[in-house]
């Protein structure tokens, strides 16, 4: 039986890779190439934070990211009418991958017992860079840059991390929360267009 970080790891590489090909599709990428964009926007994020960390990208010791990716392609090629006309798949996939690798990030980082700060740091590029890495390769303005709330919703996810672990919440509960709050931030956030300001140039 896995456990419950483990859990959110496979799921949340499951659904960003959804969320790269989803908008490979939409750029009429073939096959091959629409994975290259699921795996990295899978495993973008938690390829930076094992280089920070000093460790060695848990994808080249686990073949079985490679493979969840693969799993996921497979998914949109089987159920491509439903996925790829949907305009709030991405979205929702997206939401899910970046508040369940969020906490994947934070709980790594302490555990080779760095402070929360660069937990939540750590979370933060671990949930936000891959995205970053995708609209990139598909040449879009990269989310993270626009004034839509995605990074900070993953500092969000971070402080409420941080808060349940000064409370008698088990680590399953806190990890639940943490990403929880993570989705909702971003489903929040969307629904009633809130924003960061836009810092403007001189005029």
């Amino acid at each position: 039986m896995i456990d419950f970080i483990t859990f959110c790891d496979y799921t949340g590489t499951f659904a960003f890779a959804i969320s790269g090909i989803r908008l490979a599709s939409a750029k009429q990428f073939d096959w091959f190439g629409a994975y290259v964009v699921g795996v990295v926007t899978a495993v973008g994020g938690g390829t930076l934070r094992d280089i920070l960390l000093n460790a060695t990208p848990f994808w080249m010791t686990q073949s079985s990211y490679l493979i969840v990716s693969a799993l996921a392609l497979l998914f949109v090629l089987v159920f491509r009418r439903y996925v790829i006309h949907l305009n709030n798949t991405f979205f929702i996939f997206d939401a899910i991958g970046l508040g369940l690798f969020v906490v994947v990030g934070i709980d790594k980082t302490l555990e080779f017992g760095f402070p929360m700060w660069v937990a939540i740091v750590m979370g933060t590029i671990t949930g936000s860079f891959g995205g970053m890495l995708r609209d990139i390769l598909i040449n879009e303005e990269p989310l993270i840059f626009r004034k839509d709330i995605y990074a900070l919703a993953c500092v969000f996810g971070g402080l409420i991390y941080y808060i349940c672990m000064q409370t008698a919440l088990s680590l399953a509960m806190t990890q639940a929360i943490s990403a929880t709050s993570v989705f909702m931030a971003r489903v929040i956030a969307v629904r009633y267009h809130i924003s960061v300001p836009v810092l403007k140039g001189e005029e």
